[in-house]
């Protein structure tokens, strides 16, 4: 696709959780699996933001009429997150942090923060509000493809995380709810999808930059806006997979380029109860449910047009009927005969919408209050614009589901129970970038693939530099090792080296002690060396009994048997003298 011709506009906005404490309480930001000590249960409803009017978003979910439990642990988890208790003084690591990047950016600092409350209502925080704070404006980013705006950079607390969906509640947990998220926007000037990936990186390896950012999944999210010339802004939230940005903007602009081109007529249909139709139906979806549908007018073979892949314009119906009734799906003329019904069902439902020969029907089985609902909004979605603005929530293929309307203004108001936060960032010093890092470690004699690989994939690259005070070991082999072990602390790393610079263990025994130590918890720094008299009166026993071989093959040998008793350096000395003896 040609996505200057397309009208292509394209921006981001980056979340990356923070380490350390919650932003407004003193707990743990810390993801938990086992049980939680306890649940309660509540209900929220939209109220009215600054403007004085309820957001159309939130008003959205809270029609639903779900109720949410929230499991809660008695020793990770307090009443802050609870709404039982005001917020404490923000935290000031992960402000510093903010600020760090917004330093990095050429961003305006503003001289006060001024929290706010965000509506939210879909019961992912438990207050029905989101605390959000505006930190920088103004910044860029340069890029391959020029600079790209940064208008915003946002300080706010990460939402619960969602353990159970069904139609009637949904359960969440508070552990990471009030986790600190710094959120970058961009302006749309990212040109092509390779660009958005490009962009989103960048910003990732900035963010990490600091040494505040947490990883692994789910602690980096990226929400794509995109548009084309004839089609509307539309929000796709949820992007953990760095590789699928360039996917999700491909496949939006084909959505967006595929909805305008199919010319949809606008549509007044009755609601007709087609119950009766299906009494002895060998559809078990149908059965013991009523049945609802609608009749579409010239839309035939239109519901079975493809927008994106593997999703059709009735799937893209589907959606809003799933989302806003909470209905399983819907039926569509296009697609049938299928699903237990029949040819014979689909003639006489034709017969009973006084279809014509170009018109199409929908059916949707449920109770006949959702089925009317999820109908009214199947109607409301297909007089819409053709592409109407709306947050979508990205699928794991690259395509994308709809999810809310796009929220507006009024769903902010002031946040009154924390006080103005003045901003001092004369004395916030500036990070060394992964960049830099990169180059210095080659001055150290590491590989550019390998100083790429430390800095990174990995949490130790300080580490590195602390190490490299053990002027005994090679920096190449302390990079090799901490790019192959995960999730370790530092202390018994460095011990393991102090170890290993002091001679007191082999060097090929370094990842198998740290292996050992990050499954039984024991640091085992014990190892036998072998005398070098020993060593030789073991080789010497190998020379004997393989007779003729060359030295690799004696080096093998001596090498699988001294294993974690002798320094590789010394076994291939004594192998070459005795063979030469």
């Amino acid at each position: 696709m040609n996505y200057k011709e397309l009208g292509l506009k394209c921006g981001l906005e980056l979340h990356i959780q923070l380490e350390g404490k919650k932003l407004f309480c003193n707990c743990q930001t810390l993801i938990r699996d086992d049980a939680p000590d306890l649940e309660i249960e509540r209900r929220l409803r939209a109220s009215a933001g600054e403007t004085g009017v309820a957001d159309v978003a939130a008003l959205q979910e809270m029609q639903k009429g779900k109720y949410f439990i929230y499991q809660a642990y008695t020793d990770s988890t307090c009443l802050v997150e609870l709404d039982e208790s005001p917020p404490l003084p923000i935290n000031q690591q992960a402000l510093n942090a903010v600020l760090q990047v917004a330093k990095i950016l050429k961003a305006d600092i503003l001289p006060q923060v001024r929290m706010m409350r965000k509506t939210i209502v879909d019961g992912s925080n438990v207050s029905g509000f989101q605390r959000t704070g505006l930190v920088a404006l103004n910044g860029e980013l340069t890029t391959s493809q020029g600079k790209v705006g940064i208008p915003t950079i946002i300080i706010e607390e990460d939402a619960n995380r969602i353990i159970e969906n069904t139609k009637e509640f949904t359960i969440y947990r508070l552990d990471r709810l009030g986790i600190p998220l710094v959120e970058i926007s961009t302006t749309p000037d990212i040109i092509s999808p390779e660009h958005a990936k490009e962009v989103a990186e960048t910003l990732g390896m900035i963010l990490r930059s600091t040494g505040h950012a947490k990883r692994g999944l789910g602690t980096v999210r990226q929400d794509v806006n995109v548009s084309i010339s004839k089609g509307n802004r539309v929000e796709i939230k949820g992007a953990q997979d760095l590789k699928m940005i360039p996917t999700l903007v491909e496949y939006e602009v084909l959505r967006q380029k595929n909805l305008f081109e199919l010319k949809i007529k606008k549509q007044k249909p009755l609601i007709i109860d087609v119950t009766e139709l299906f009494k002895t139906t060998e559809s078990k979806i149908l059965q013991n449910k009523f049945v609802l549908g609608i009749k579409l007018e010239e839309m035939k073979e239109i519901l079975g047009k493809e927008i994106q892949p593997g999703r059709r314009y009735g799937t893209e119906l589907s959606d809003r009927a799933k989302i806003i009734a909470g209905v399983g799906g819907l039926f569509h003329s296009d697609e049938l005969p299928k699903y237990g019904i029949t040819e014979i069902d689909v003639r006489n439902v034709k017969k009973m919408l006084n279809c014509k020969i170009n018109d199409a029907f929908i059916l949707i089985a449920d109770t006949k209050e959702r089925a009317e609902k999820a109908l009214n909004a199947v109607i409301n979605r297909i007089n819409e614009s053709s592409v109407p603005k709306e947050v979508r929530n990205a699928n794991p293929d690259g395509t994308s589901s709809y999810l809310r309307p796009m929220p507006g203004a009024a769903r902010m108001y002031p946040e009154t129970d924390i006080p103005v936060i003045n901003i001092n960032a004369k004395n916030v010093e500036l990070p060394e970038l992964f960049d830099a890092k990169i180059k210095k470690f080659q001055k150290f004699g590491l590989s550019k693939d390998l100083a790429e690989k430390l800095v990174k994939k990995t949490n130790y690259s300080d580490l590195f530099e602390t190490l490299m005070r053990f002027k005994k070991i090679k920096p190449a082999f302390i990079a090799e090792v901490l790019v192959n072990i995960f999730d370790l602390n530092d202390k018994p790393i460095e011990q393991t080296f102090e170890a290993l610079n002091n001679g007191k263990i082999t060097q090929e025994s370094v990842l198998r002690i740290l292996s050992e130590y990050s499954k039984a918890g024991k640091l085992n720094l014990e190892q036998n060396l072998m005398s070098e008299e020993d060593i030789r009166r073991e080789i010497k026993k190998i020379i004997a009994e393989k007779k003729g071989l060359a030295f690799n093959a004696l080096m093998g040998l001596a090498m699988h048997q001294l294993k974690g008793k002798a320094e590789g350096k010394l076994i291939a000395r004594i192998v070459k003298e005795e063979i030469n003896n």
